[in-house]
């Protein structure tokens, strides 16, 4: 097998790997003996030290692992604290909405609300820190009880919950009406 394969397999099972990889293991995996492996590991080492390049490869214990570079950490830091721009669809809006004004409810009461399942939509409003678990239900099954969050309310320009705009009667009034005649339209098919 030729020089520069070796090196890009290793290369990419360090890459892969995230964490230390002894050499036996990255030498069984190449079909190649501990000592010649090693000495190409090495070899890459100092080829990423003599470069401008953003990583290199250090040894730990008969170990290596490839990491940034330390001159990096700056540029890292950087980017890591650029806040994520998280996109709310409908279907987490809706679902952030009655969590929101239920609070606390269980996935089976959204469930019931909305009429679908409503799993992603949690998972993924708590993966935003907009939702999170307030506890269980003293139930069978003991379900997750969800309520909205610090940054739910920083999010949207909230005080506190008591802050949320008051629904209009005569709208909640039209949407009830036509929940039961969407129910009445699913019962005949």
């Amino acid at each position: 097998m030729e020089l520069k394969m070796i090196e890009a397999q290793i290369e990419a099972i360090l890459f892969t790997m995230g964490e230390a990889v002894e050499v036996d293991r990255i030498a069984a995996a190449l079909d190649h003996d501990t000592d010649t492996i090693r000495k190409i590991i090495r070899n890459m080492m100092d080829q990423y030290e003599g470069e401008d390049r953003g990583i290199h490869i250090i040894e730990l214990d008969g170990a290596f692992q490839m990491c940034t570079k330390p001159s990096m950490y700056e540029t890292i830091i950087k980017i890591t604290h650029v806040p994520k721009k998280h996109v709310l669809t409908d279907v987490l809006l809706e679902t952030l909405s009655i969590i929101a004004y239920k609070q606390p409810i269980t996935k089976l009461q959204i469930e019931q609300i909305r009429g679908v399942k409503s799993d992603h939509a949690v998972n993924k409003l708590v993966e935003y820190n907009l939702v999170c678990e307030m506890g269980r239900l003293d139930a069978p099954g003991r379900p997750i009880l969800f309520g909205t969050t610090e940054e739910f309310l920083r999010s949207f320009g909230l005080q506190s919950l008591d802050s949320l705009p008051v629904l209009n009667p005569e709208k909640l009034e039209d949407f009830k009406l036509e929940a039961e005649e969407e129910l009445q339209l699913k019962l005949d098919i």
